[in-house]
């Protein structure tokens, strides 16, 4: 597991850009797994102006969304596909046919996870995945108590994350209460994993995420097991981390190192 610590969410938002545009330019037909919330927003707003601005293409790459809410359709203004469509599929030349979502809306809802997997699958398997992380240390909609071996399927969200997620629907608005999340086994079989948070209401999940014992109490703290994820924070997200200043000094010889051996070394495939 690797830490980046940054000043702030948008030097967090460019450096995390820089490595799905290395990893675009070099595999043109990338297999990514997108997320959905405010995390990841800067990301895609950095995403978009190097498409405006610098002609980078995601005429050949597909995507992979990690979860989707059961109950409600996809043109939905809080579904996850208007989520990505609105903030950037429909800011990028990407092929509609290449993105794909869980359906939310299917007849049986437990068909979707195996049709969900096979997708993936066929696909060649995910290539980065670009995560976040609830402030109950989830990742998806993988809650506390998720099996470290799940893959997609069906979850109850948490009361926490039903609170957390009410904002975004009006009072008297149906909220849904289950959604379809790819599993924390199907997150770790990703190839590279990219693990962005900033913001201080973050720095709990991510001390207990990197310095926590391996529980399913904290779901993000699989990633620990995975040999290729990169965990990028801004420095109030990282707060509570103990060993904070020797992350700092790890990132600085591993760029050091990196630069002179290895300038591909991150990209996977």
């Amino acid at each position: 597991m690797e830490v980046l610590i940054f000043p702030d969410a948008q030097s967090l938002a460019r450096k995390s850009a820089d490595l799905v545009e290395s990893q675009i330019k070099t595999f043109p037909d990338s297999v990514i797994g997108l997320a959905t919330g405010s995390t990841p927003l800067g990301l895609y707003e950095e995403l978009i102006r190097r498409h405006n601005e610098h002609d980078l293409s995601f005429a050949g790459v597909k995507t992979f969304n990690l979860d989707e809410y059961v109950g409600i359709p996809a043109n939905h203004p809080q579904s996850y596909r208007t989520f990505m469509d609105d903030n950037l599929f429909s800011k990028i030349n990407i092929e509609s046919s290449n993105t794909q979502v869980p359906d939310g809306m299917a007849d049986n809802p437990l068909d979707v996870g195996p049709a969900y997997e096979k997708m993936i699958e066929e696909a060649g398997g995910i290539d980065l995945q670009v995560l976040g992380v609830g402030t109950d240390g989830h990742i998806g909609f993988n809650e506390p108590t998720s099996s470290l071996g799940s893959i997609t399927r069906v979850k109850t969200l948490t009361k926490q994350t039903i609170e957390d997620n009410s904002r975004f629907f009006k009072p008297d608005e149906f909220q849904p209460k289950l959604a379809i999340t790819m599993g924390i086994k199907t997150i770790l079989d990703a190839r590279r994993i990219l693990l962005l948070a900033h913001g201080e209401n973050k720095a709990e999940a991510v001390k207990d995420m990197i310095e926590g014992p391996l529980s399913a109490m904290c779901p993000a703290s699989a990633l620990q097991l995975h040999q290729r994820t990169t965990i990028l924070i801004d420095e109030t997200a990282a707060s509570k981390l103990r060993l904070k200043g020797y992350y700092k000094f790890v990132g600085e010889m591993q760029d050091e190192l990196v630069r002179k051996h290895r300038p591909s070394d991150w990209i996977s495939r």
